[in-house]
């Protein structure tokens, strides 16, 4: 209990971890889920709140945390315009909790190097456990199934929710990198080996999106390290890409499909391609009939099937050992500004921009290479993908992470590891 009152970064730790706890058969037809990690989420936000009100200097916020504001007055402003403002209440308070509240309390607790090293590692260690189960489940057949096979790599979190195991991945590899390329010596070459070996569980993830924006973030990390060597590491990803699409066959068939079917997303979509765009298609009309403040929190549900072509799929099939087969139900437009725009309209994707835009621009020039990193996989990410599963308040507290490296640019200077860039000198 002292430690945790001496840091209360291990609340944020603890959220993590505990967000990956394996649970039981999943059931489409449930409703409001409230996990473990929920429960670490809400004590984790109690405890940012006494720090406020119980050492208003100590905890301090900086100036930069007004960028949460315009999120939290614009999820108030489309529950209160919502026509069905019963059915939006759960939905005004889960945005809360993602985009306003955990961030905020990462924020609060953390508070130095420290601090972000535990969250830092927790984020790390739980990659690795991660990855490490995803691989046994592909080389093993223990996974979730794809092509008729069970070798997709999902770890703890299942069919339910395949891209929890390659989110988790993806931040590791982004802190390694990130970290490595700040040490020298045997510490960086150790560390560098690390989200090397992390991306051995992404790759068997089959998550075409996940790769896609770890790509780019790794892209930001080395630019912001230097800009000759991500120059030459995009020429080499262009040549691999090349010959991944004009080459034979590489690597085990599954995962050989899979690469080629990135180039194939536009000219051939598969089902779940052509389903996602119909989505985005009713996101799209859904926005129009409601442009300013949209059709309310958590109501493309609701509102799906008034919109949605009849080609749409009636839900997407999912399989694995402990869950087995299941049928669930397509309840968002899986792409969050997509999502943003049709529940809280313009008004909601503005404040949501202003959020992630102000961050970006932060890192950027405070050259925070882990800050940039991560955001830029989210910001990535989101374009095929939103809010929900386990991993969800995962990605809260990695915008919390980020917001407090890029609203205390001194929070890491006690130290050489992880050192942001170690200032200006060091983009080259």
């Amino acid at each position: 209990m002292r430690d945790f009152r001496a840091r209360p970064s291990l609340g944020a730790a603890a959220t993590v971890l505990l967000a990956c706890l394996p649970g039981g058969p999943a059931d489409p037809s449930a409703g409001v889920n409230v996990t473990a990690a929920d429960v670490a989420s809400v004590l984790l936000v109690a405890v940012a709140f006494a720090m406020l009100v119980t050492a208003p200097g100590a905890a301090r916020l900086p100036v930069r945390a007004l960028a949460l504001a315009p999120v939290a007055g614009a999820v108030t402003v489309a529950t209160l315009a919502s026509p069905d403002m019963a059915a939006s209440l759960p939905g005004h308070l889960r945005y809360l909790q993602v985009f306003v509240l955990v961030p905020l309390a990462v924020l609060v607790t953390v508070r130095d190097r420290a601090d972000v090293l535990i969250v830092g590692g927790a984020l790390v260690g739980a990659a690795g456990v991660q990855g490490a189960v995803g691989c046994v489940q592909a080389l093993t057949g223990t996974g979730a199934s794809y092509a008729g096979e069970r070798v997709r790599a999902v770890g703890t979190f299942g069919a339910p929710d395949v891209m929890g195991m390659a989110t988790l991945v993806s931040y590791g590899v982004i802190i390694l990198l990130a970290a490595g390329l700040m040490l020298r010596g045997r510490r960086r070459a150790g560390v560098l080996a690390g989200a090397a070996l992390l991306c051995v569980p992404l790759a068997l993830s089959l998550s075409r999106g996940a790769w896609l924006a770890l790509a780019g973030a790794a892209v930001v990390v080395l630019f912001l390290h230097s800009r000759v060597l991500a120059a030459r590491v995009v020429l080499l990803g262009v040549v691999a890409a090349i010959v991944l699409a004009v080459g034979p066959g590489i690597g085990p068939d599954v995962l050989g499909q899979r690469l080629t079917s990135l180039t194939t997303t536009v000219s051939q979509p598969d089902q779940s391609v052509r389903d996602r765009y119909r989505l985005w298609a009713a996101a799209v009309d859904m926005w129009l009939d409601h442009p300013v403040t949209g059709a309310g929190p958590r109501r493309f549900a609701q509102l799906r099937d008034t919109y949605a072509p009849i080609e749409l799929s009636a839900g997407s099939d999912t399989d694995d050992p402990v869950n087995g087969f299941q049928r669930r139900p397509l309840l968002s437009p899986h792409n969050l500004y997509l999502l943003v725009l049709s529940e809280l309209g313009l008004l909601g994707l503005c404040s949501f921009g202003l959020f992630l835009g102000s961050m970006a621009w932060w890192a950027a020039r405070g050259i925070a290479p882990v800050a940039a990193g991560l955001l830029a996989w989210q910001l990535i990410t989101f374009v095929q993908g939103d809010i929900g599963g386990p991993t969800t308040l995962v990605m809260a507290v990695v915008l919390g992470l980020v917001l407090s490296l890029v609203a205390r640019p001194g929070v890491l200077a006690t130290g050489d590891a992880l050192r942001p860039g170690l200032a200006r000198g060091a983009v080259r």
